[in-house]
């Protein structure tokens, strides 16, 4: 995902390279032209984040009537769309094309299965199913080494990359990832797509550089499974 930079800072760094005075020059008219040049970008970076489908020319009318003071909606009208477009609205269609994307794979390819909450799975190797946590032993500690991608298959973490291996209770792990190693047993090996809400849901992972409503696809190898004692 592109790293947008802060506004003020961006018309400065355009002001001052492309400062005739500079002996830069400009590629637009003037300075001014320039800097809604730059305003222009920003808004149309941040509209990609929130959402790539948006028509821009009705955006760019949007534009056009403000600066006229000839909108069709009042601010409190669009003000309250815009939170029902954000919170309910957007949502609902990302998890409609989810729902149509999960489904796809299920069916082009019969390998994988669906579960209820809509993890679509294949299972590569089952392991050993006298060491395979059941439904209601999420105290169970596990060992697992995996890679993540995101539905166009960008990698963003790899375990075997850092040379590690995760080791954590069943019940601490996201829904999806969990649904899944129950999956398998112990030396067992699952690929897993994990639905929005079964993985990192809304809010994503900026870190891992996980976007909001992100599919994610699971490459996930069970090393180990320590049954929890009473």
């Amino acid at each position: 995902m592109k790293r947008i930079v802060p506004l003020l800072m961006v018309v400065a760094l355009v002001a001052g390279a492309c400062s005739r005075k500079s002996g830069g020059g400009t590629k637009l008219r003037t300075d001014a032209d320039s800097a809604a040049y730059v305003l222009g970008m920003n808004v149309g970076m941040n509209l990609l984040r929130m959402d790539s489908t948006l028509n821009i020319e009705v955006v760019c009318r949007g534009i056009r009537d403000a600066v006229a003071d000839n909108t069709q909606f009042t601010m409190a009208e669009a003000q309250a769309f815009y939170l029902r477009y954000v919170n309910y609205l957007l949502p609902e269609k990302a998890r409609a094309y989810e729902e149509q994307f999960l489904a796809d794979i299920a069916k082009s390819n019969r390998a994988y299965a669906r579960t209820t909450s809509g993890v679509t799975y294949t299972v590569d190797e089952i392991g050993d199913q006298n060491q395979q946590s059941i439904a209601s032993s999420d105290r169970d500690t596990v060992a697992l080494r995996w890679v993540i991608r995101t539905a166009d298959g960008k990698e963003v973490d790899s375990s075997y990359k850092r040379g590690d291996t995760i080791r954590t209770t069943l019940g601490a792990l996201r829904p999806g990832v969990r649904e899944s190693v129950k999956l398998i047993g112990e030396g067992g090996r699952i690929d897993a797509w994990l639905p929005a809400k079964e993985a990192y849901g809304a809010s994503g992972d900026a870190k891992l550089g996980i976007g909001p409503n992100a599919t994610l696809y699971y490459e996930i190898e069970l090393v180990e499974v320590k049954k929890y004692r009473f």
